[in-house]
């Protein structure tokens, strides 16, 4: 009886002071790297669950597949790592090139466990796309991340995946080139979804909300306390929006939908090149011109996507078979009179779509083709963010083209041109999911956070599935949490005929399950205190989500109300912003 009264007063203690006992000892770490370095920096989480992590105990802990031999080497620095021998290029029996593999380690697993994985890698020779491998305990082998390693420095690998079942498990890097692979500083650290989904809340409050002192002075400049401050939210500071199409300038039910949920919009494919010149010379800008109106009217910030599109396939018939010269006229021409014709009334552009997997620019032009676009874009129209979209960035751990490092080299590449030090460039990641690896999404936006550019979702959609709600609630906690996501946008555009994977609504412009968890999301968001009373020194502090503000103040001492208003961001804090209301 004493043990189980002992045990009841720690739980009530823990609810008490914690607020439930799923507070994680061990917060999440953002810390990634997008250099290659003389030496790789400590294992995250002291290596987390990996044994001998910095391989200062030799190897133990480590195994090597198919009698590959393996051993410990130093740096000059003194810093030591796992190396293997003639790993790459061997033969199976059938005589196909095997994969090279580095040392693994053997482990336990939990179910329902997010892992958050990291290494240090370098290839013996040039540069090899290397892949972290976890075999899960039910046998499936997952790709948890990759990274393009090199040679003579070591690159950064930061991914996650998800067990669903416990018991034994592995972990290992391999690379379909023939080169050794050499690994250093591994980490492996579980979080429970509880724990995983406690960090996300705990982010956004940090990362969406600020608190802020009101303070009310009478005309004689004393504090007017008991006085009672109405609060109104006029409009939610993160950027939240969906596509539109050009269904909505025909259907006022479908603009009553949009427009009062969305403060951002991206148009399905009214701007895009085979939409304004289907037809060689025939431009015709009617529908998008008309539904970046509606958006003005309704002041939702429109995206602009996109100048051009590097897929062969999106091409118009027209375009395939003109030769250099007359391409480069016929791209000069819709470069000019896009950009132009927008110019000022867009917040962004998509300006090469899917550069990393497409490439019929550069085939035409050269390697350069997309610098140079950027570069003229930006020379026309100084206002929006130029962004570099791309798919399966964040969705595919396992899709080569979109791994983060390739990403990275690629907008590199882009700011790196002459003349295009002062761009306004941004990371656009497309967000197309079917099942989502969770740690690794936050992982992959931990890395390209380092470029240090504005980054957003911008074509947020789940496969249809029976999770496909569930689905769509992590990713969008997920993107809101994190702390270098600048705004959403979802690729869930209506259209009577059905819609790309994702429908927020029926026909008749009734939410399905899925545009209920968005109304739901958008509401949590939102939600603030409505009213509050100063104290005796005419001040009251508020907690409250980012965005425009519209406060009423009345006292007893006021024939009428006061009316004043503040936007609350990211420099907005208790210390640094006050509001004085003077009567």
């Amino acid at each position: 009886m004493k043990v189980f009264m002992e045990k009841l007063v720690l739980s009530l203690l823990c609810v008490a002071l914690f607020q439930g006992c799923m507070v994680q000892s061990v917060e999440y770490d953002h810390t990634a790297s997008i250099e290659c370095r003389r030496d790789p920096m400590k294992p995250l989480y002291n290596g987390g669950i990996i044994q001998n992590s910095e391989f200062n105990s030799g190897l133990m802990g480590w195994s090597t597949y198919r009698d590959i031999k393996a051993g410990v080497s130093s740096s000059p620095s003194g810093n030591k790592f796992a190396v293997v021998h003639g790993a790459g290029g061997s033969l199976s029996s059938s005589g196909n090139l095997l994969p090279s593999h580095s040392v693994y380690q053997r482990l336990q697993m939990q179910s329902d466990t997010h892992y958050s994985l990291s290494a240090w890698l370098q290839v013996s020779a040039g540069t090899a796309h290397v892949k972290a491998v976890v075999k899960a305990p039910n046998g499936e082998r997952i790709v948890a991340g990759a990274v393009s390693a090199q040679s003579g420095c070591w690159s950064m690998l930061k991914g996650g995946m998800t067990a669903y079942s416990s018991g034994s498990g592995e972990i290992y890097f391999e690379s379909d080139a023939p080169v050794d692979i050499w690994v250093d500083s591994v980490s492996l650290q579980p979080f429970t979804f509880d724990e995983w989904d406690a960090h996300t809340r705990s982010s956004a409050a940090k990362s969406r909300r600020r608190t802020v002192r009101l303070v009310a002075k009478g005309a004689d400049d004393k504090p007017m306390a008991n006085a009672s401050v109405s609060i109104e939210l006029l409009r939610l500071g993160f950027p939240f929006g969906n596509t539109m199409t050009k269904e909505i300038l025909d259907l006022p039910a479908y603009e009553k939908w949009f427009t009062s949920r969305f403060t951002h919009a991206t148009f399905e494919n009214e701007m895009k090149w085979y939409s304004t010149e289907w037809s060689q010379n025939q431009e015709n800008y009617a529908v998008s011109d008309a539904m970046l109106k509606m958006a003005q009217k309704y002041g939702i910030k429109v995206r602009g996507h996109n100048v051009f599109w590097d897929d062969q396939n999106s091409q118009m018939k027209w375009v395939r078979p003109l030769s250099l010269d007359q391409l480069k006229a016929a791209m000069q021409k819709r470069l000019k009179n896009v950009v132009t014709r927008y110019a000022g009334k867009l917040i962004h552009w998509d300006v090469v779509n899917e550069n990393l997997h497409f490439n019929f620019f550069e085939s035409k032009l050269g390697p350069s083709a997309s610098a140079q676009i950027y570069q003229q874009v930006g020379q026309l129209d100084k206002t929006p963010i130029l962004f570099m979209n791309e798919f399966n960035v964040l969705e595919q751990p396992g899709d080569p083209n979109a791994v983060p490092s390739k990403y990275v080299a690629k907008m590199n590449q882009i700011r790196s041109y002459p003349g295009n030090g002062n761009l306004k460039l941004g990371v656009g990641l497309e967000s197309h999911f079917s099942t989502p690896n969770i740690p690794y999404m936050r992982s992959t936006l931990d890395t390209l956070a380092k470029l240090k550019l504005p980054m957003w979702l911008t074509e947020v959609d789940v496969a249809k599935n029976p999770n496909q709600v569930k689905y769509l609630e992590q990713v969008l906690r997920e993107g809101y949490g994190h702390p270098n996501v600048d705004g959403m946008i979802m690729w869930a555009a209506w259209h009577a005929n059905g819609c790309y994977v994702m429908c927020l609504t029926d026909n008749s412009f009734k939410n399905l399950p899925v545009g209920d968890l968005v109304d739901k999301l958008i509401a949590e968001w939102k939600t603030h205190r409505t009213a509050a009373t100063t104290d005796e020194n005419g001040a009251v502090e508020v907690d409250l989500p980012m965005g425009e503000y519209k406060f009423t103040v009345t006292h007893p001492s006021l024939q009428g109300t006061v009316v004043d208003h503040m936007t609350v961001d990211t420099g907005s804090s208790e210390s640094q912003h006050m509001i004085r209301v003077k009567a």
